[in-house]
């Protein structure tokens, strides 16, 4: 196979102190933090669609970037080119993972027979080269947005079918994923919500949506998915109300029917700052539901309303993240890297460099986390916060579940008055952050 990326080198660590575009500067793959290396922290992956097929197409314009790979759009060559060139790409990289929608890896044809007989073979492809390389699937999904079917929605959609149709594409979803050894599979509801409730049953699609879930379920279960599914909440666009708005709507969901226990949460920075979170909050709520599975790794900008998918370079916002990620055990999922060059970016060394900035974010992210857990100061100040309830004899009835109304307000009653809770010290805190970070 040629060369693709021809004028590319191997990217290798080379320090803090290296002036190389092409080398990581934070990101040293074997260095030991807190007992395991940088890349079992940090199991990186491909966003096949935004790496191999986003050109910078944007509503005022075409393409800007080659995403051809030397073959016709459109085709089998095509798709096989991606792939030669996305094994390439994260061979150079250490990249280890990547991840993909079903229409991703193929031309979708006006036949869905025709499909999937394009899948069987383009992922018959793909594991000569997970064979050849030792890359692996993170996890798969299935685009049920793009085709104007979707409209209305896939899950929530007001045709039945339209219904039947995403659930064979999930289907054959499923199929690839563990054909391909994916170790989860992902839902985000991209058109899975509405645009006014004037024509919209909100109860009927959200139970259709279940529906269709528990079936995937069933179906992968039945086939030997061992892995996560995942629900990424997102809070609107394209849709102005999507149903899996955010953390805990998305959890909510999922225990309200059932579906708890095979589920986790895909939480993308991006998504989390449009549902008016910060991406810290939206880990947290996932981590303490227990349903913290994987992560999508980009960021938004703060003055635009939409999914602008940015590599991440916000080093304050990573460290947050690795906070979370830490204190919560790890992911059984991984950093996917669903972020796209910006549209005057357009060469393939841009598609290089954007990778090395957001690996190297991260590093620096999971080094300072790293560092804020050593020290210790933040996590025994929450300690003490709390300590009235733990340290006293009507705190520990409380946390017992031994106190009843009554023995509370007699309590109060026998006190006649209290004093104002300790300070909540944000500024010292936020001081210290900065301290570890930068003294």
């Amino acid at each position: 196979m040629a060369e693709i990326f021809k004028n590319i080198p191997e990217i290798k660590y080379e320090g803090p102190a290296s002036k190389n575009n092409l080398a990581f500067k934070f990101y040293d793959p074997e260095k030991v933090v807190l007992g395991k290396t940088m890349k079992e922290h940090l199991p990186f992956a491909m966003a096949w669609w935004h790496n191999l097929c986003a050109g910078g197409t944007d509503m005022f314009g075409r393409d800007t970037a080659d995403k051809t790979f030397g073959a016709e759009k459109g085709t089998m060559a095509h798709a096989k080119a991606k792939v030669d060139a996305g094994f390439e790409f994260m061979q150079k990289l250490g990249v280890e993972y990547f991840c993909f929608h079903d229409v991703d890896i193929v031309p979708e044809a006006d036949d869905i027979n025709e499909t999937n007989a394009r899948l069987d073979e383009i992922s018959d492809y793909i594991i000569e080269k997970m064979k050849e390389t030792g890359i692996r699937c993170l996890w798969g999904t299935a685009n049920m947005f793009s085709n104007p079917r979707f409209m209305n929605g896939a899950g929530s959609t007001n045709s039945a079918d339209v219904y039947c149709f995403a659930a064979a594409q999930i289907k054959k979803a499923l199929d690839l994923t563990v054909k391909l050894g994916g170790k989860g599979y992902v839902f985000w509801g991209g058109r899975e919500g509405y645009e006014t409730l004037l024509n919209t049953d909100m109860k009927f699609e959200q139970e259709n949506i279940a529906r269709l879930m528990k079936m995937a379920v069933e179906y992968g279960r039945k086939i030997g998915f061992t892995g996560d599914f995942y629900i990424e909440p997102k809070p609107k666009e394209p849709m102005k109300h999507q149903y899996d708005f955010d953390a805990a709507t998305a959890i909510g969901f999922l225990r309200q029917y059932g579906l708890d226990k095979d589920f986790k949460m895909n939480i993308e920075a991006n998504h989390a700052t449009l549902a008016g979170h910060t991406f810290q909050h939206e880990l947290r709520v996932s981590a303490i539901n227990g349903m913290l599975g994987s992560i999508d790794a980009n960021q938004g900008d703060y003055l635009l309303g939409w999914d602008t998918d940015e590599f991440p370079f916000d080093v304050y916002e990573a460290t947050m993240c690795m906070y979370e990620v830490l204190k919560a055990g790890g992911l059984t999922g991984g950093f996917n890297f669903d972020a796209k060059n910006r549209r005057p970016s357009n060469t393939h060394e841009d598609m290089f460099e954007a990778y090395v900035l957001g690996m190297d974010t991260f590093a620096l992210g999971l080094l300072n986390a790293a560092k804020i857990i050593e020290d210790g100061r933040i996590d025994e100040f929450v300690a003490n916060k709390y300590s009235s309830f733990r340290n006293t004899e009507i705190g520990s009835k409380i946390l017992s579940g031994d106190a009843t109304l009554e023995d509370l307000a007699a309590y109060a009653a026998d006190k006649k008055n209290v004093e104002t809770p300790c300070s909540g010290k944000q500024e010292r805190l936020e001081g210290i952050i900065n301290n570890i970070l930068f003294g």
